[in-house]
């Protein structure tokens, strides 16, 4: 298809036909798409939104009420990727227990989680396992690790997220998708081809600007034919089959739950949960975690931004009380939210 589409750029500047909306659900691109300057091409009959494929913009605030009683409350050591601990809870961040006395370590994956644990036995350790499927394998490998090594004083606190079910909540709010290269290089393309199925239309695509730009050009000139369509232009990388191993690992370890996500709510059979075989190195079981229902009472839109409803610089917060140096909502925390990667590229829209 990309062939036929001889100057990528060209046709989506020229575009004049019906108005489309594309949404792509993963932070990368978002963040690719806003540094490559690709929204400054297009057609204004094209509108991109920025949908929720960063993982920590969708983590509830009653998870971050969980890593806070978990740190404050039962003593334990919380070990996190760095952008999770500015993000708010109903009464504190990470950030704000640290300040209370926490310990709360920065590691750059599981593994480093892991391997702190075994380092440190007289600390109970959990890692804040949140993610999408390109991310949970490497999440179970270090509970297997800690499983076979006999470490027991490691836990994760689960956040981890299926992207199928947010492409079927989120389907009223765009015209096709922008399928992200990495999910469905673990989950291959059946699920693609299920949502072509139910009407729904997208392409997957690399996280290069070229790619994106080829993915565009594809997606609109689909579009224009009037037909549900689906287009796999990764495929170097995006099978058919995506990686049965690490799909069958996974499996092995965890089970489908609902799960929250910010701005959204809840959608069924969303999120992943260890199985109960594993209950031991669930942190939710482990320290009976009571029912947090936080809310985070603020005039913060990050919600209407995930789900496109309104683009980052029309909430009221933003890029006034609220900024990278002093993020009031998820979307601002994290490199890969939108706003954040709006506020660092100068708000084009």
């Amino acid at each position: 298809m990309s062939e036929t589409i001889t100057d990528p750029k060209s046709f989506l500047q020229k575009y004049d036909g019906p108005e489309i909306r594309i949404m792509e659900v993963c932070g990368t691109h978002t963040h690719e798409i806003f540094r490559q300057g690709v929204r400054r091409i297009l057609s204004p009959k094209i509108r991109l939104i920025s949908g929720p494929g960063c993982p920590v913009c969708v983590t509830p605030v009653s998870y971050i009420d969980e890593a806070v009683y978990l740190a404050l409350e039962k003593g334990c050591t919380i070990t996190t990727f760095g952008d999770l601990v500015r993000v708010p809870g109903s009464k504190m961040s990470l950030a704000g227990a640290r300040a209370e006395g926490a310990n709360i370590k920065v590691v750059y994956s599981p593994a480093d989680a892991e391997k702190y644990a075994e380092e440190h036995p007289e600390e109970q350790v959990v890692f804040l396992s949140v993610g999408f499927e390109t991310t949970t394998p490497t999440d179970v490998i270090a509970v297997k690790k800690a499983l076979n090594a006999g470490i027991d004083n490691f836990s994760i606190l689960t956040a981890n997220k299926t992207m199928p079910g947010a492409y079927d909540a989120m389907a009223s709010s765009c015209d096709a998708y922008i399928y992200p290269g990495h999910v469905h290089a673990i989950i291959g393309t059946k699920i693609c081809e299920d949502e072509l199925a139910k009407g729904v239309s997208g392409v997957v695509t690399g996280f290069t600007g070229d790619e994106i730009i080829t993915a565009l050009a594809i997606i609109v000139k689909k579009f224009s034919e009037g037909k549900p369509f689906f287009v796999n232009a990764y495929p170097r990388v995006v099978t058919a089959e995506g990686s049965p191993a690490a799909v069958a690992m996974v499996d092995k370890f965890m089970q489908p739950c609902d799960a929250d996500w910010r701005g959204i709510g809840v959608i069924p059979d969303s999120g992943m949960e260890l199985r109960d075989e594993y209950a031991a190195y669930d942190a939710r079981k482990k320290y009976a975690i009571p029912s947090l229902n936080g809310e985070y009472k603020t005039a913060c839109r990050c919600g209407e931004v995930l789900q496109g409803k309104i683009e980052p610089n029309q909430c009221p917060l933003f890029g006034k009380a609220c900024n990278p140096d002093h993020p009031i909502g998820a979307c601002m925390v994290s490199g890969e939210g939108a706003c954040s990667a709006f506020y660092m590229y100068g708000g084009e829209i």
